[in-house]
């Protein structure tokens, strides 16, 4: 399990969504994988005990850090990634559900690849990666229906095409290109969400990839929002970006891959009934 990357969960204030977060991750990562549940001073006594209830009772190879004091969003976060130092990290909203076979195969991307530098799956709520129909926000599926899904997104081609950037929901991030890219700016942006573009057009600009891991599936109850200021410092210094980013939208080159899905999944079959009297 050392060779899956560090799965880095930011901790936040939604107590529901980190459960079902948590259990999910339980439910869908292999056994030993590392977890790292990082807390800016978010979590209330409710997330707290949530957090070492599952800690007590996870078969990952989990830790959990909480900061006294808040530093910010993208300050903390770019803390936890510099202590991980080259190693690949998947970063997960405290918000995500992810599907079976997310990590692992998030990890097959950057196996077959050595330029792809950040690997997104598909999301009910994802913007260029949204699934079923892009730049749309659908209900999250349930447990059922995201195992059907993982089933025929594990029967998709793997062929990582490119995205704008990178997007938040789940992204796995090369390490080595993180910090030959400087890591990301805090200074400047004060979400995720607009220092995970920023940081994905550096990455382009420096010769490497941000992919669509188009067999992976992580679910998410909405999209991210940028802080106040983040659009305009982002109109700033990147001038193309949001013209980038319509013309994606409007043209969605993955519209094919969006319907191979979509067959995939109608003639999925129906899970071993089996498969959990042996787990």
């Amino acid at each position: 399990m050392s060779e899956l990357p560090i799965i880095v969960v930011p901790v936040g204030v939604d107590d529901d969504a980190l459960d079902a977060c948590l259990a999910a991750l339980e439910l869908c990562t292999p056994p030993g994988a590392r977890v790292w549940l990082a807390d800016d001073a978010q979590a209330g006594p409710r997330g707290y005990a949530i957090i070492e209830r599952w800690l007590q009772r996870t078969a990952l190879k989990a830790d959990y850090s909480r900061r006294q004091r808040s530093i910010g969003e993208v300050a903390h976060l770019d803390e936890i990634l510099n202590v991980c130092g080259d190693a690949d990290v998947a970063v997960l909203a405290a918000d995500a559900v992810p599907a079976p076979g997310w990590l692992s195969r998030l990890h097959a991307c950057f196996t077959a690849d050595g330029a792809i530098a950040s690997a997104t799956p598909w999301c009910n709520a994802g913007e260029a990666a949204s699934w079923p129909r892009i730049g749309e926000i659908e209900p999250p599926p349930d447990a059922s229906d995201a195992e059907r899904l993982a089933r025929a997104l594990a029967q998709m081609p793997a062929v990582h095409p490119e995205l704008p950037a990178a997007i938040g929901h789940a992204v796995l991030l090369r390490g080595s290109a993180r910090r030959r890219a400087g890591g990301l700016d805090a200074a400047s942006y004060g979400s995720w969400y607009a220092a995970l573009t920023d940081l994905s057009l550096r990455l382009s600009g420096l010769g490497w990839r941000n992919v669509l891991c188009d067999t992976a599936f992580v679910a998410r109850a909405g999209e991210g929002r940028p802080s106040d200021g983040d659009m305009d410092a982002l109109a700033a210094r990147w001038p193309d970006w949001h013209a980038r980013l319509a013309n994606f939208l409007m043209h969605d080159p993955l519209r094919d891959l969006r319907q191979q899905l979509a067959e995939r999944l109608e003639r999925v079959g129906p899970p071993d009934m089996q498969r959990d009297l042996f787990l």
